[in-house]
């Protein structure tokens, strides 16, 4: 069986974690510049989120530091994490094609976007 389609703030923060480990606000920030800014996600959903991932074995710290007398966590991208975000890419690229093709059939859409 496979895995059920992830949620797009779990796919975004898998996302902004690819180049390079990251703290929470950076998280934030990445996810709305990723997302073109329609993603806002709040703190508590962030760390609930990356809370998961970890359960999951998506995400793991990386390591931590002591910034202005408060605790930094960075988080990483797993292999695992790196492969699931791979597979839910690869099926959303594939929706989007088929969505794509009949589209245009339709003239609902021509090469330059929405018709």
């Amino acid at each position: 069986m496979s895995e059920p389609p992830m949620r797009e703030p779990t796919y975004l923060i898998l996302a902004a974690l690819v180049e390079a480990p990251q703290h929470g606000y950076a998280l934030l920030e990445e996810v709305r510049r990723i997302s073109d800014g329609r993603v806002n996600l709040r703190a508590g959903t962030l760390y609930a989120v990356l809370d998961r991932l970890r359960a999951d074995g998506l995400a793991e710290v990386d390591r931590e530091e002591l910034v202005q007398s408060r605790l930094r966590r960075y988080y990483r991208l797993t292999a695992l994490g790196a492969r699931r975000l791979a597979e839910e890419t690869a099926r959303l690229r594939s929706n989007v094609d088929a969505a794509t093709v009949r589209l245009r059939r339709a003239g609902l859409l021509t090469d330059g976007g929405a018709a």
